[in-house]
């Protein structure tokens, strides 16, 4: 099929009810230009997730993220503040960490070898000093906004352009209470999956409820399916279920599932926080991964009970994956129209389409 450009003005993109609303086109998962579109109008401008502090609790402790294809790196420095830099040298462009590590002196790109200290600020280039009016001290890394909250660290790239922080988390702290704080977990094991579609498939799916009984035969014994609750606020949604999966897994209790705005979901279960971060690789690939918290318990009911949750979460996992890659074929094949969303199970999907059509009509004005 020959890709179409995206219109100027889209009148898809015009407000819908939720009542009579229809998906989003398929063009805006489809079209090439997309992968800029959303980098410049989303990723760019919102708050993304990228570690918790348990991965970050010394001097030199450092984790490294994809933030919709800025590669940055969040380090813990020696006066004990959390900073998030590009993960990407000065020089010429190299990797200045490949993955996560404890207790790092400096942060030395692997290209060259030009070092910078745990502030982002250059501290040495090696046979440099014949460069006129080279200074090491002017090169320093560029740095995101960051805050943390509930013991998870969020950084944005354009803060001016992202929501007021306090707004995007407004009424989880006092959903969460006071027993069930995140920042208590401590980390235990990150899954990623690599995914044949574009990452607002995905998120599309998670958002809603509606499949779980078509296509989470095992997950929909957990859940009450009839008692699931949706609901959205200015800049996440939530969903709710009560929980029985007894004593070998979860226990019972309820099951509380985030999605923020635009790619962080937060998976709250009794004894454990799973978090997802949706990460665009292209037009029709996305890669999501899982980070697994625990509450601190050495003990071997608590590994047999983690090892069950591995499982179960893969299992789900894989559920997900396939009805994902299959819906992205649909909306390539040329065949579909914007379907009609259910009112009462699709509304948190509405909420982020309605987040989407607006930063949309604002980079296309």
């Amino acid at each position: 099929m020959t890709q179409q450009t995206i219109p100027s003005n889209d009148a898809t993109l015009a407000p819908q009810p939720l009542d009579h609303a229809r998906a989003l086109h398929a063009r805006y998962y489809t079209d090439p230009a997309m992968v800029a579109l959303d980098r410049r109008a989303v990723f760019d401008r919102g708050w993304q997730l990228i570690a918790h502090v348990c991965q970050l609790q010394n001097a030199g402790d450092h984790a490294i993220a994809d933030f919709g294809g800025l590669p940055v790196i969040a380090v813990r420095g020696a006066d004990g503040e959390i900073r998030v830099f590009h993960n990407v040298c000065r020089h010429r462009a190299g990797p200045i960490a490949q993955c996560d590590g404890l207790a790092a002196k400096s942060l030395r790109c692997r290209y060259h070898g030009w070092t910078y200290g745990l502030d982002g600020v250059l501290k040495s280039a090696p046979e440099m000093g014949s460069a006129p009016d080279f200074n090491v001290g002017d090169v320093r890394l560029p740095q995101l906004a960051v805050h943390v909250w509930q013991g998870m660290v969020f950084a944005a790239v354009d803060a001016t352009q992202a929501p007021d922080f306090d707004a995007f988390v407004a009424g989880i702290d006092a959903r969460l209470g006071a027993n069930r704080g995140l920042e208590r977990y401590g980390h235990h094991r990150r899954v990623g999956y690599d995914v044949a579609c574009n990452w607002k498939v995905y998120v599309d799916n998670y958002l809603e409820g509606y499949h779980v009984p078509h296509i989470h035969p095992g997950l929909n014994k957990l859940l009450d399916y009839r008692s699931y609750i949706t609901d959205t606020a200015e800049w996440y949604s939530y969903q709710f279920s009560p929980l029985e999966s007894g004593d070998g897994l979860y226990g019972d209790g309820d099951a509380l599932y985030y999605w923020m705005w635009p790619n962080t979901m937060l998976n709250i279960l009794p004894g454990r926080l799973q978090t997802n971060r949706v990460i665009p690789k292209g037009v029709d690939r996305c890669r999501v991964e899982f980070d697994f918290y625990y509450t601190l318990d050495e003990s071997e009911e608590a590994a047999a009970r983690r090892l069950a949750d591995l499982n179960f979460s893969d299992e789900v996992q894989f559920e997900d994956l396939t009805i994902c890659e299959d819906v992205q074929r649909g909306l390539s094949s040329g065949s579909y129209e914007p379907g009609r969303l259910n009112p009462l199970r699709e509304n948190a999907v509405h909420h982020f389409h309605e987040l989407l059509r607006r930063v949309y009509r604002e980079a296309q004005a």
